[in-house]
């Protein structure tokens, strides 16, 4: 079957599972007690929960990649309601990944996505070291700080093996990642932002050994987007000092930024800081328009922290890192940063994604 028409009867899926009424879902609430490596797993009470992967690689030449590796689940029937003994056929979750390359030397941006309904166990959630995965895309946890991921595509494939040096950070207050303020909209949300990565990428027919850093965000909900939000705007970072950061802003059919939006300073020494939306500011400082889509994307950004003495400038590595994938079309790729912290210079690297200004958000994409 062709990508196209994989792409097609996929968004068809997605809007036909927008339409399923709710049932007995778990919805997140303050109190959450995380704990690990048990939260890694698969949380089947909620409706839609994701493992994502974005890193900045480097080979034995300096030659730079960026990359994103994501797998979704989105339940279709409440754990309640489901029939163990019912024809493997019936679908109770849907399964898709997402697969992204920028060979930022190379200017060359490559993805790809993978659907499967699992019914011959070609695609699942939890099995043994298994976590995640559809088809030959992996993700295995090796401990209670380490995993293993492998994807492998038309235009490459990647093997890296990830081990944690900072202790996983939780996002939001009391346990819960708000997205709508005074509302509903919420989820469980937390990050492993250093992860020490290694293993090898194979593109061009070369294979390259590769190290660096990835980025893991883990999060479920069964909640979506909040009345009059159209996307958002995220990212991560990770600064040479050792400090990291994640920032998410909710956007209005307004045009205004919903007050529910936040994020959190992670210092050298892993202390952590909860960022409300007065506690930060992201201006949009360049822009890049996509001859695909038509979608107009900040892909450049001034952020500045009061409280942390920071501020600095955040610029893609290369302007198309857009998705294109049917019913879901969005933004993400690698960025550099560069500014000032208490007077001293800072630099680093990490993602950003740009969600809803291709159209409508697709109900499975995730709400940060």
């Amino acid at each position: 079957m062709n990508n196209r028409i994989r792409c097609l009867l996929f968004s068809v899926t997605i809007l036909l599972a927008g339409n399923v009424i709710a049932g007995d879902w778990k919805t997140a609430e303050p109190g959450w007690r995380y704990e690990f490596p048990r939260d890694h797993q698969v949380h089947r009470e909620f409706k839609t929960e994701w493992w994502y992967f974005t890193g900045n690689l480097f080979d034995a030449f300096g030659r730079r990649f960026g990359y994103e590796l994501t797998f979704f689940r989105h339940g279709i029937r409440p754990v309640a309601e489901r029939d163990p003994k019912a024809s493997r056929f019936i679908v109770d979750d849907l399964k898709f990944a997402h697969f992204a390359i920028t060979d930022v030397d190379g200017k060359q941006f490559n993805f790809d996505q993978k659907m499967n309904r699992g019914a011959f166990g070609e695609s699942g959630f939890e099995a043994g070291e298994r976590l995640a995965w559809i088809d030959g895309w992996t993700l295995e946890e090796k401990g209670h700080d380490a995993f293993d991921v492998a994807a492998a595509t038309s235009f490459g494939s990647l093997r890296l093996h990830l081990r944690g040096t900072k202790l996983p950070v939780v996002h939001g207050e009391n346990g819960v990642s708000v997205k709508v303020a005074g509302g509903t909209s919420a989820s469980h949300y937390y990050s492993m932002p250093r992860l020490e990565t290694t293993g090898e990428m194979i593109i061009d027919g070369a294979t390259r050994s590769l190290g660096g850093e990835t980025w893991f965000d883990h999060e479920w909900s069964s909640s979506q987007l909040g009345k009059g939000e159209i996307g958002w705007d995220w990212a991560c970072l990770q600064f040479e000092d050792g400090a990291a950061l994640m920032l998410y802003r909710m956007r209005l059919e307004s045009g205004e930024v919903e007050q529910s939006s936040s994020g959190t300073w992670i210092a050298p020494d892993g202390t952590t800081t909860l960022l409300r939306a007065a506690d930060f500011q992201m201006t949009p400082t360049a822009f890049w328009k996509s001859k695909t889509t038509g979608a107009k994307y900040p892909i450049g950004w001034r952020i500045v922290l009061p409280a942390q003495h920071t501020e600095f400038t955040v610029q893609s590595v290369l302007d198309d890192q857009e998705l294109r994938l049917g019913a879901v079309t969005y933004w993400e790729g690698a960025i550099d940063a560069s500014g000032s912290r208490k007077g001293k210079p800072i630099k680093g690297r990490g993602y950003l994604e740009l969600t809803g200004y291709a159209g409508t958000l697709g109900e499975t994409m995730r709400g940060r």
